[in-house]
Formats: C-alpha cells, structure tokens, sequence
C-alpha cells in the first residue's frame, strides 16, 4: 500500500470522517436543545396556565403570590409579564444593577423584552373576556452555551487538526531532508574513491607514449570531468551550497552544449534570447546545470518515445520585479492534467524505468536553494509541454 502516492483519498477521507463526526455532534447536541427548548416552554405555559386559573378565581393576592412565589421558583430563564396594554407587569432573572433610576430600569426591560420577541412566542393568559396577558421569554444561558456548545467543539477541533497538520508537514519535511542530505553525502562518498582511481590511470596513460595522440584520453577526462561535477552536485545537495554571480545565458548555453552531443541527433536544442538580454544572477551553477539536465532529459525521454525528430527551445527574458525567466519547451507527447499536478512529487513517473526523482531534485534546487519558482506553464496531449523556471534577478 502506498500511502504516500494515495495520500489525496486518505485526505478525502479524513475530511469524510470528520464532517461524518462533526455533523453528528451538531445533529446530538440540537437534538438535546430542541428538547430542553420544548420543555422550558412548557414550564411556561404551565406557568401561565396557573396564573389564569388565579385570575379566574378573581383573587389579585393570588396572582401576585403566584408569580412572586411560583415564577421566582424558576431562576433558569428570563420571564416578563405584559398586560393587555403591553405593560410590564413583573419579571424575572433579568440582571438589573441597582440604584438604578425607574426609567432606567423601564429601558432595560424594554430592551430585554425586544429579544425575547425575536426569540419565542409569547404564551397567552386570558384574565378575562376584556383582558389578555402575555408571558415573555427567553432561553436560559445553559440553553444559549448548549446551542452553541457544537461550533466551539468544531472549532476547537479545526485548529487542533490544523495544528497536527502543521507539527505532521514539519514533521515529514524534516525527515525527507534528513534522507536527502544522507543520501547525497553516501552518493558523494561513493564516486569519490572510483573517481580517484580514474584521473589516476588518464594519468597513466598520459605518461604512456603508446596513447600520446589517442583520441580517447580527451574524452575520458571530460567524463571524470563530468563525474566531478556530479560529485560536486550532490555534495551541495548535503550542504549550504554556494551562490555566485553566473551569466545564465551562458550557464544554458554550456549544459545544453554538453547534452547536444549526447542525446539523438534527431533532437535539436535551441536558446533565444528576447532583447539579447545578458542576465546575471545569483547561483548555484553545478545545481542549476542539474535541473535544467533533468528537464532535458525528460523532454528527450518523451520526444523519443514517439519515434520522430523533436526540438527542444529554451526562451530566456527579463519579466517586471527584476525577474528572470526561463521557458524549457518540447515537442514530445504532453502530459495530462492529472500528471501536471503530480509531476514534481517523489517517486512519480510515467517511464518503466526511472526513479522519479530528477524533476523532484528540480523543484528543491530552484525553490529551496535559489528561492525561485518552478511549475508546469503547460502541457498538451500530443504537441508537448512547456516548464517554467522563475529565477531573482
């Protein structure tokens, strides 16, 4: 099972399982609102229900007792009671500071009773044929913190899973560099000593007058050349590498001039430059030499494929901000969308043979070490793909 190359449908089903939970959560905890809502109310109208008996029995001690005394029982939720004029007769559990003149007092009720409008339905008690009363409330504060006891969970929860997110991303970046510095330093270490042993036997065959006008030595020393800069890259790779002002015209122009010769005569590598421009900028020229290698090679892999000739051309312009661009196009079978997003994650490839990991390599050289940018610009099934390099001028 790979967990890595699946991690979107795991990612899907966190996010699943989460809103599956969280959603249950909000459903269980309005449930048990619902309830404790429907029950205050009938405590109310159990209240009022009493009341209009009292009135009925034409006894205004009674009424008075009754709300005082019945209704003072209740210190859950807010009551007001309204006579047929809209009056406020008496209330209950609403805070009121005190020494507080009447009119104060009047507009604080007042206020609170505009709430318990847009809240409830007032419960009605009929003192008479000619005269209505009116109980008016609102949801206790236990019932408001239930209400939204949920969202505050939720959100509790986000900012956790957010904050695992985080510590895990961290987490697993840390450890992805630590594979990559050990694996560059071991790779490093490894072509040192074959290396060695190469420059010491074109050495030998120098002093040899047997191979004094052989082609072969010449050759030979650009390929332990080569090997040197291989070494060089990956030891940069597991450390700070070091950054010097390089013309990057002519940076392309020597890579690309060393992979003409290497790679199918059917396949042409070309380099314009808009406005003849001469940019100078801040690099790594072993590490860079290597992306612009890999996508090379890549565009070469997916022109051969098709069995025709190909071409391969590099766009070099200055953008707004001081920006140098970098445009790498082929014309080889493209890529689909799907392929577009993945194209630079370890281990992702659409060859037999291959690792996955040349345009990953790519990705960290440009973005981590020379804090530019790198993305597919595009790609057509058929016609070929364009990849954009981002550098600061």
């Amino acid at each position: 099972m790979n967990i890595y190359a699946d991690r979107s449908k795991y990612k899907i089903i966190i996010v699943l399982v989460s809103l599956l939970i969280g959603s249950g959560s909000v459903y269980y905890t309005n449930t048990i609102v619902t309830g404790l809502a429907q029950r205050e109310r009938e405590q109310i109208k159990l209240f009022a229900n009493g009341l209009q008996f009292l009135v009925n029995e034409e006894n205004d001690e009674s009424i008075t007792f009754f709300f005082q005394e019945v209704i003072r029982a209740n210190d859950i939720f807010p009551v007001i009671l309204l006579d047929n004029e809209g009056n406020i007769v008496s209330s209950r559990n609403i805070p009121i500071p005190e020494g507080i003149s009447e009119k104060r007092r009047d507009e604080i009720l007042m206020k609170e009773l505009k709430v318990m409008e847009k809240e409830h339905l007032p419960v009605v008690v009929n003192v008479s044929s000619k005269a209505t009363n009116y109980v008016y409330y609102r949801n206790s504060d236990l019932l408001s913190q239930l209400r939204y006891y949920p969202y505050v969970q939720l959100t509790v929860i986000a900012v956790f899973a957010f904050l695992a997110y985080l510590a895990f991303s961290y987490s697993r970046r840390a450890e992805q560099n630590q594979v990559w510095v050990g694996l560059a330093k071991e790779t490093a270490h490894q072509l040192g000593t074959p290396l060695s042993s190469l420059m010491a036997w074109i050495e030998y065959f120098k002093t040899d007058p047997k191979f004094a006008d052989d082609e072969v030595i010449p050759e030979l020393e650009k390929d332990v050349e080569r090997l040197e800069m291989v070494t060089a890259r990956f030891s940069n790779i597991g450390s700070v590498p070091v950054m010097r002002q390089e013309n990057v015209y002519e940076v392309l122009q020597h890579i690309t001039g060393y992979l003409q010769r290497r790679i199918s005569s059917k396949i042409k590598i070309k380099i314009t430059r808009k406005d003849d421009i001469e940019p100078v900028v801040s690099i790594n020229k072993h590490l860079f030499e290597w992306v612009i290698e890999n996508i090379c090679k890549n565009a070469v892999d997916a022109m051969s494929s098709t069995g025709a000739a190909g071409e391969i051309n590099i766009v070099l312009q200055l953008i707004p901000g001081n920006k140098v661009v970098i445009d790498i196009t082929d014309t080889g079978k493209g890529m689909s969308k799907s392929n577009m997003s993945r194209v630079f994650e370890p281990g992702f490839s659409t060859k037999k043979r291959g690792w996955g990991l040349g345009l990953t390599l790519a990705k960290r050289i440009i973005e981590n070490y020379h804090k530019g940018k790198i993305f597919v610009k595009q790609s057509e099934i058929g016609k070929g793909t364009t990849f954009r390099i981002i550098l600061n001028g």
